[in-house]
């Protein structure tokens, strides 16, 4: 499988994230920057955290309007699966490919610590290797991940199984403690804690796996679905 990396002026996991797709789990990767109007012949997209842009005005609300955004928004219609990890989910949903809004900590404080990390659907291309209900150990990081949404957007989420993740300890204050939702089509998600960072076991866990191998594996069967069509 070919994964690209999406690098934004700022993003500063990129590297982990290639790190995690090419040494942990051994597939293709390769980086993608933030002028490119093509994605590439890739099989699914990273966008990385960081700091986009600085995070001026509000984080990812520069990114948004970067020429490679196109391309994403393209390949995401086209059923093409997109994971956004912590500045990339706020980029994701800047950029309307998913509802609600990531504003400040309630506590107003940046938080860098593993957080229990509960699956609410094992039924997505990122979660389909756990158990809904099953625990993981994943860092977060971030000084503006409280998700915020109207009741009804929230109510929706819940209602058509789109709420991916919650934090069974909330460190951030985000509406009924959720961590990552997925998009109306489930191919696309946007989640705080970093995956990436969970994916050796020199880090401590490799609980990320289940996230990322999840994806790979979702791409290898849609490759698979292709070439029997093409057959």
């Amino acid at each position: 499988m070919k994964i690209g990396v999406v690098v934004f002026p700022g993003s500063n996991c990129d590297h982990d994230a290639w790190y995690a797709v090419s040494e942990n789990l051994g597939q293709r990767a390769n980086f993608i920057w933030h002028d490119a109007t093509s994605l590439g012949d890739v099989d699914a997209v990273i966008l990385p955290g960081g700091f986009a842009y600085g995070d001026y005005l509000r984080c990812g609300a520069i990114a948004k309007f970067s020429p490679v955004m196109n391309a994403v928004r393209k390949f995401a219609q086209s059923g093409g699966p997109v994971l956004g990890i912590c500045n990339g989910f706020q980029v994701l949903v800047e950029a309307g490919l998913l509802e609600g809004a990531l504003v400040r900590n309630a506590d107003q404080k940046f938080v860098c610590r593993t957080v229990g990390l509960r699956v609410e659907t094992s039924n997505s291309p990122f979660t389909s290797l756990a158990r809904k209900g099953q625990v993981l150990r994943i860092p977060v990081a971030h000084g503006e991940g409280c998700f915020i949404a109207e009741d009804r957007v929230l109510d929706q989420l819940e209602r058509e199984d789109r709420v991916a993740f919650r934090y069974v300890d909330n460190p951030n204050g985000s509406q009924r403690n959720i961590a990552g939702i997925l998009n109306a089509g489930r191919n696309v998600l946007g989640m705080m804690p970093h995956p990436e960072r969970a994916s050796d076991p020199l880090l401590g866990s490799t609980d990320g796996h289940l996230i990322l191998g999840s994806l790979v594996a979702a791409c290898a069967e849609h490759v698979s679905a292709a070439a029997g069509v093409v057959r």
